[in-house]
């Protein structure tokens, strides 16, 4: 499928934990273990890799150094959680949401040869560049969530992920239509109860052709993705309003079959309109938990130019 030929959705939700601020002192030593990008499975690797500053102006992290300059903020405290993979140790609580969502996926969605439709993506490293955690995204320079105040840079150039979105672009650039990523991300939060510098998000892409989105609506051969339209509040320029109709439908579905696997029949969903950068329309999923309304996901369809960027040369897969 040649990417520029089609439309994607996007979701996202998170589970918090907690950590605290600390200087960063000249030697540093940190417990961690490199990642890999292509791993589906969840098995543990021991921790035995160690991060440490040489130098007063270097830090070294998962077997590379970054230099510091006026950007670094990255705290000592926060470095000593890099590397612990919480959510891929066995029997862990995050590790049995995880292995849950898994489950659900690879049961329900199937490809034309009956093996999983999604492939899951759990040893990213969070070491990412500010181009992939922020202007793949399209998030403008002069964005809030860009300021030294909410993120963990090393330098002006790599900083800890502040968003599993970070990876989405490489992603869908390699070929891939429908994949989960999931890892471990920071924020320079306030701690409270709801909220802590360090944290774990989970989330969902999936392209759509013309032929896959319309190919179960009777008479739908007529119908398109794409048109030289006007963005609205419902759609995005180039979409078509029944292409974003069912994409819409297709990830509320999705979504609401997933909570409700996760928390049990009976329960009550409420979505918000919102705004995300990457996507448009935005949702916000919300649930009702003990009387009260909580927001437990972020979802949307993604900006087209997302999708086609850095596709000059027609990616196949």
């Amino acid at each position: 499928i040649i990417k520029k030929f089609t439309m994607a959705m996007l979701w996202k939700f998170m589970r918090v934990a907690k950590c605290s601020k600390t200087a960063l002192s000249p030697k540093v030593k940190v417990r961690g273990i490199p990642t890999h990008s292509r791993h589906s499975s969840s098995k543990s690797v021991p921790s035995d890799f160690a991060a440490s500053a040489p130098c007063l102006n270097t830090v070294e992290l998962l077997g590379k150094s970054y230099p510091q300059d006026d950007y670094s903020n990255v705290t000592e405290k926060i470095l000593s959680k890099v590397g612990k993979n919480l959510h891929n140790r066995k029997h862990h609580p995050l590790w049995l949401i995880k292995e849950q969502v898994k489950e659900h996926f690879y049961k329900h969605y199937l490809g034309r040869r009956g093996t999983p439709l999604f492939s899951v993506y759990d040893r990213l490293s969070p070491v990412v560049t500010v181009q992939q955690n922020f202007d793949s995204l399209l998030i403008p320079q002069n964005h809030a969530s860009r300021r030294k105040e909410d993120n963990y840079y090393l330098n002006r150039d790599h900083m800890l992920r502040a968003h599993t979105s970070a990876h989405q672009w490489d992603l869908i650039h390699s070929g891939l239509d429908a994949f989960l990523a999931v890892g471990d991300v920071y924020r320079r939060d306030t701690i409270d109860n709801t909220h802590y510098p360090v944290f774990h998000q989970m989330e969902g892409v999936r392209l759509f052709s013309c032929h896959e989105l319309f190919s179960s609506i009777k008479d739908g051969e007529g119908l398109q993705l794409f048109e030289q339209g006007h963005r609205t509040a419902h759609k995005q320029e180039c979409h078509t309003m029944e292409a974003v109709r069912l994409v819409e439908f297709n990830l509320k579905q999705v979504l609401t079959k997933l909570m409700t696997h996760i928390f049990g029949d009976g329960l009550q969903v409420r979505w918000v309109d919102c705004y995300f950068p990457f996507t448009h329309p935005s949702f916000e999923m919300e649930i009702n938990f003990q009387g009260e309304w909580m927001e437990v996901l972020g979802c949307g369809v993604m900006e087209q130019q997302l999708v086609n960027s850095g596709t000059e040369t027609p990616l196949l897969h």
